[in-house]
């Protein structure tokens, strides 16, 4: 597990924020892990989070504490729905950055949602532009 992101990578917790039709950004405070360039992170399909994400590709995210309060600078990006094996592989990344409680959570998850409810994400910062 590599991480090219700085702070935003290195987080507990980031502050994933997503657009609603309108617009108005909607933050959630949520568990991330780096892996090179790109940020992932783990949901339920059928979060409100997600149904934007269908409709906005566009995220921004930040370092934060649990409760969502930023803590670092803000990162834009695009986010993308991943299939089952790349979600499967957001879980291994998961489990092995959140030893105890990473682990903890998916098995539950599985048990009450089964693999199929739930979905990684992946973000891909935006490039700063060229000077």
């Amino acid at each position: 597990m590599t991480n090219t992101l700085g702070p935003v990578g290195d987080a507990d917790y980031v502050l994933l924020t997503t657009f609603r039709k309108d617009g108005t950004p909607v933050g959630t405070p949520i568990w991330a892990v780096a892996d090179g360039d790109k940020l992932f992170v783990w949901t339920v399909t059928d979060s409100w989070k997600v149904k934007r994400l269908r409709k906005n590709p566009a995220v921004t995210v930040q370092p934060c504490d649990v409760r969502g309060k930023p803590r670092g600078e803000v990162v834009e990006g695009t986010g993308r729905i991943l299939d089952a094996e790349g979600t499967a592989r957001v879980r291994k990344l998961l489990m092995r950055k959140y030893f105890i409680l990473g682990p903890l959570t998916i098995i539950g998850s599985n048990l009450r949602r089964g693999k199929s409810g739930t979905v990684g994400i992946e973000i891909t910062p935006t490039p700063p532009p060229a000077p």
